[in-house]
């Protein structure tokens, strides 16, 4: 395959944990940091249990949109902005690498409930999910070790995760971390919008929203319908000015890690947004008209 004609998901098996495990440990040893492969490995192994019902006191989780597969590619486009940034000269220490990459991995655990919590699903914490967040992540660091600085950083950098807080409110202990706060709510954001079932997802999105009250969503219909108005006013304004582009040094890493020069995950959200404007284009829609332009996975099954 010619490497102009290359997208994102050709690169590696996404529908494979253990390959994109590999891909993520192949960045870690990019970045000189094979020292923190172990403690990561340890607490993304914690995390694969808890999603899967299989962490002590918790049940699987049961949020179709904010569940495994999205916390897994948001670690991995956290790898890869992190090696991305380092290629544009961005210092970071193995230490704080690893506190990035476990930001990413904690950053929705808030959405998982207790074995005790047995009404509605972990979408009901939407709102404010990201203090739970915080919580369980300090649960399972003290437990494994972690100083407390660590933790502090680590909550620092859930928190650029919330699109309700402002970047420049938190009191990162230093330049370096906050830049890897930087880092992790623009992958976050990355993985969601160039992921390829971006805009069936949103409909399992939009059954979570329901069920938080999330007001100014009254349909899947109307979320779709406000996602270009999303992108712009929201997502393209947090890159740029809250996370200051840091998001541009994605393009480092496809050069460097595939010699591919181009940003895939930049032209991935641009597709799924050309699409969704076609399909939008002859004025509003009934739920059976996007149910026949939006059928790739099985969104459209799992959100009836």
């Amino acid at each position: 395959m010619e490497k102009e004609a290359v997208k994102l998901y050709d690169l590696i098996d996404y529908q494979s944990q253990k390959a994109i495990l590999a891909e993520i440990k192949t960045i870690i040893s990019l970045l000189d940091s094979d020292s923190i492969m172990d403690q990561f490995q340890s607490v993304y192994q914690d995390i694969i249990r808890l999603f899967n019902g299989e962490y002590p006191g918790y049940r699987a989780s049961n949020t179709k949109y904010h569940n495994l597969e999205h916390t897994i590619m948001v670690t991995l486009a956290t790898a890869r902005l992190i090696h991305g940034s380092v290629k544009a000269g961005f210092q970071f220490a193995p230490e704080n690498v690893l506190i990035g990459f476990l930001a990413a991995l904690f950053h929705d655990s808030g959405l998982i409930q207790t074995k005790q919590d047995r009404k509605g699903t972990g979408a009901k914490y939407t709102i404010g999910h990201e203090k739970r967040s915080v919580n369980f992540m300090k649960k399972n660091l003290v437990k494994k070790g972690f100083s407390q600085q660590q933790i502090d950083d680590c909550a620092q950098l859930i928190k650029c995760t919330n699109l309700k807080i402002e970047v420049a409110d938190i009191p990162f202990r230093c330049e370096e971390i906050k830049n890897l706060g930087k880092i992790v709510g623009s992958a976050d954001l990355l993985a969601q919008m160039a992921d390829r079932h971006y805009l069936e997802k949103l409909i399992l999105l939009f059954k979570e929203f329901e069920e938080a009250g999330i007001s100014g969503f009254v349909s899947e219909e109307v979320l779709l319908e406000k996602t270009e108005g999303f992108y712009k006013n929201v997502t393209q304004k947090r890159l740029t000015q809250n996370f200051d582009n840091i998001f541009s040094n994605m393009a480092n890493h496809f050069k460097y890690r595939w010699n591919i020069d181009r940003d895939l995950y930049a032209e991935s959200i641009n597709n799924n947004i050309k699409y969704l404007k076609s399909i939008l284009s002859g004025g509003k829609k009934s739920r059976l008209f996007y149910q026949q332009h939006l059928k790739r996975g099985t969104m459209i099954k799992e959100s009836s």
